[in-house]
């Protein structure tokens, strides 16, 4: 089990223990569900297939990498992935992202909104890609950091 899925189900555990005098009927399940779904999941099975490393190229990953503040910003979007790989290449300092099914390059202020540094040295490490780096330490490394940013950069789903 990843870090981040241990993140996740203590959040769940503790808002269950919070809510167990208000809420008896509340079940972990819920609660697993609730958390996976304020960090850009459908659900708490989407989350863990994600965020442990167990999803597949074309897959739905989730808003995981897209905040509200990011709206207000200009940056290219892709449906396909090599089309959003020839743009990675002509655009220095760009960031390649998964949103849901499709890509998105984005600049520093877009990774400043997810509440993230982009002179991280993972950036690098992973090429600027966290689509083909998914999975790997470096993806591990700043979906960390992201789950752990503050709650205003995920927004309410």
């Amino acid at each position: 089990m990843t870090d981040l899925l241990i993140e996740l189900k203590t959040r769940a555990r503790l808002r269950l223990n919070a809510a167990r005098g208000q809420q008896p009927d509340l079940r972990l399940r819920e609660c697993l569900n609730q958390v996976a779904t304020e960090v850009g999941f459908t659900n708490w099975s989407h989350g863990r297939r994600v965020l442990g490393g167990e999803a597949q190229r074309g897959e739905d990953m989730g808003r995981f990498w897209h905040a509200p503040g990011c709206n207000a910003l200009l940056n290219a979007w892709f449906a396909d992935y090599f089309d959003a790989c020839s743009a990675l290449a002509l655009k220095k300092g760009a960031v390649l992202l998964p949103y849901r099914r499709q890509f998105v390059l984005a600049g520093a202020p877009f990774i400043r909104e997810l509440g993230l540094d982009h002179r991280d040295a993972d950036w690098a490490v992973a090429r600027h890609d966290l689509v083909q780096a998914y999975g790997t330490d470096p993806w591990f490394r700043l979906a960390f950091q992201r789950l752990r940013a503050p709650k205003s950069t995920f927004g309410r789903r």
